[in-house]
């Protein structure tokens, strides 16, 4: 799943291919995709992109003079592709990926995809973003300026929730899944299942470090990668995430991996649990 740094990736890539130029036509190729019909896709033809923007996972697209915003979750296996020349008539609704289509006025343009015939990715025509109850209900963006190390201490003594589903939780942070979250306790040398509230400072400190740099980096690599390599050089830099049985790059241990429902989560035992083992039956309540 597209995370903070891929999505932060997209929208500043977006933004220097369109800013300044007009929406010719939007293509709705799956109408499950669509979740709003007020103001119709319609409403955005005509009108200059003034800005790409990032909540959380959402990229937001907004045009001129407070026009409408087009609104993207991604959602797992969405993904944003550029095309340089788009031909009228060539998309057709069906099965495929192809979910939405962007056309500039200069005939290039962006697809929107996603793998798999049931489509979870969603798209939003709203007056302001705010009006998409994901973006409405989003905690704080992890590179934000208003994220520092009081805040996350606030958000946390008043959390009984284990630090897996805190972190991931996007009302608390907005932007965080499942792969950086293994990243980030990985590099605070934290369980996933301890529990927010019971940090102590220096473990508080090192969350927080955690957060910015796991996520500053992976930003970094997005921004040189291109959109081709973009997913594949986000997996080629992961410690733990993803790698179940391959050693820790920081002690060799062998990464363990707990998985529940279609979801896992990856961790060191010798970094992170004092060598315990984590049992599965446990998730359902790491879940709740």
């Amino acid at each position: 799943m597209p995370e903070l740094p891929e999505v932060q990736a997209l929208a500043e890539r977006i933004a220097q291919a369109c800013i300044g130029r007009s929406v010719a036509r939007v293509e709705v190729l799956s109408v499950q995709v669509l979740k709003t019909f007020d103001p119709p896709v319609s409403a955005l033809e005509g009108l200059a992109i003034e800005g790409v923007g990032r909540f959380g996972k959402f990229l937001d697209l907004r045009t001129e003079s407070g026009g409408p915003h087009l609104v993207v979750h991604l959602a797992r296996a969405g993904w944003v592709r550029p095309r340089a020349s788009l031909v009228p008539g060539s998309a057709h609704p069906g099965r495929g990926p192809l979910a939405l289509r962007l056309v500039l006025d200069d005939g290039s343009g962006f697809d929107i995809t996603e793998q798999g015939t049931t489509k979870r990715l969603a798209a939003y025509v709203v007056t302001d973003p705010l009006l998409v109850p994901g973006v409405a209900g989003l905690g704080v963006d992890p590179l934000g300026d208003g994220f520092t190390l009081p805040v996350l201490a606030g958000l946390a003594s008043g959390s009984r929730r284990r630090l897996k589903t805190f972190l991931t939780d996007q009302s608390v942070l907005a932007g965080i899944g499942n792969a950086y979250s293994d990243e980030i306790l990985h590099a605070a040398r934290l369980s996933p299942y301890a529990i927010a509230s019971s940090l102590h400072e220096d473990q508080l400190a090192q969350l927080y470090t955690a957060v910015r740099d796991v996520l500053g980096t992976a930003l970094e690599h997005a921004r040189t990668a291109t959109a081709a390599t973009l997913k594949s050089e986000k997996k080629a830099g992961l410690a733990v995430h993803g790698r179940s049985g391959e050693p820790c790059p920081r002690c060799g241990t062998p990464v363990r991996s707990v998985i529940f429902a279609d979801k896992s989560l990856q961790y060191c035992p010798t970094c992170q649990t004092g060598g315990r083992i984590l049992a599965d039956r446990r998730l359902s309540r790491l879940l709740k």
